[in-house]
């Protein structure tokens, strides 16, 4: 046997043996997957208080309406912790879970964690719960509603580029980032905007028994500490965790309870797709570590948010 054929044997070896170690490395990884769903299974179905987490900018989120809707139904949830850090987002998404928050505090508990920042919609959220409970130096406020729309018209100007239209009525896909928005077009903008932005004052002052004149004074876009939230009555105390099992107590919940946090389903474990695209980029030699902590909600972050918002710009 020659030296060529002696080395194509051993590079033959070498790649059975490279695929027998992925092949038990893949199989592991899918026994280690399904383990810790069953556990997190076990877990959902033992007393617990449940926990969700809403990060980033807030938007019409399905899976997130369906998770609250199974901790409502769930009798092993006794109560529901909603921690929030964000700025905000759409106004639609906020209502929807808003809404979806209340159903579930028609059967058990809820408080709302104000973390880091809850503002804009991020408060409107908040305001949901029962009880808000922030910390000292959390950011919160900025009740209010914007609609911004891009103009390109004095750039197209510049570089000589024109853009002709034929519509069914004036007020057709306006207003165009195209052309200088008609004084009728801004009317009708201004008119959902006021609409919109009544509808949350009128949430505000609902839910935190204040009237309406006292919900405008504050509803000025403002943003607050927590310490001043309280002192306007838009948060009802300061602290954290033991403040918040406090409160459960109060409401008949045993405090030996552990909260267990209710994840996303889609993005759990290796068959998510998060967890899919992380295996895939780390087999491409691509750190993990450096990739973020939550993949869909950074790619949900960078998309354009279309219609009416309620956020609290951060740069």
């Amino acid at each position: 046997m020659d030296a060529m054929m002696l080395a194509d044997r051993r590079r033959l070896r070498r790649k059975v043996t490279f695929w027998r170690v992925v092949a038990v490395l893949l199989v592991a990884a899918i026994g280690f997957s399904l383990f810790r769903f069953a556990g997190s299974e076990m877990d959902y179905a033992r007393p617990h208080i449940a926990r969700i987490t809403i990060e980033g900018i807030i938007q019409d989120d399905t899976e997130l309406l369906e998770r609250l809707k199974t901790i409502e139904e769930s009798d092993a949830a006794k109560g529901l912790v909603v921690s929030i850090s964000s700025p905000g987002g759409t106004t639609y998404g906020g209502e929807r879970l808003f809404k979806a928050i209340r159903a579930v505090a028609a059967k058990k508990p809820v408080v709302s964690d104000v973390r880091t920042l809850a503002a804009s919609a991020g408060y409107m959220v908040a305001t949901a719960g029962d009880v808000i409970v922030a910390g000292e130096t959390s950011i919160t406020g900025s009740i209010g509603v914007i609609f911004e729309y891009p103009q390109a018209k004095p750039l197209l100007d510049k570089i000589g580029v024109s853009l002709e239209e034929i519509k069914s009525s004036p007020l057709k896909a306006e207003p165009s980032p195209f052309h200088t928005p008609p004084e009728e077009a801004k009317t009708m903008i201004r008119s959902m905007v006021a609409d919109s932005y009544d509808w949350f004052v009128n949430l505000v002052a609902e839910r935190r028994k204040l009237p309406k004149e006292e919900a405008l004074r504050l509803a000025d876009g403002r943003i607050l500490t927590g310490r001043q939230a309280l002192k306007e009555k838009l948060v009802d105390k300061l602290g954290g965790d033991r403040e918040i099992l406090d409160y459960f107590k109060s409401r008949g919940v045993s405090g030996d309870l552990e909260i267990e946090e209710w994840k996303a389903t889609s993005d759990s474990g290796l068959f998510g797709m998060q967890g899919l695209a992380r295996a895939v980029l780390g087999a491409l030699g691509v750190d993990a570590a450096a990739m973020p902590a939550d993949l869909a909600g950074f790619l949900r972050g960078k998309l354009f948010l279309d219609g009416l918002v309620s956020v609290w710009q951060v740069d």
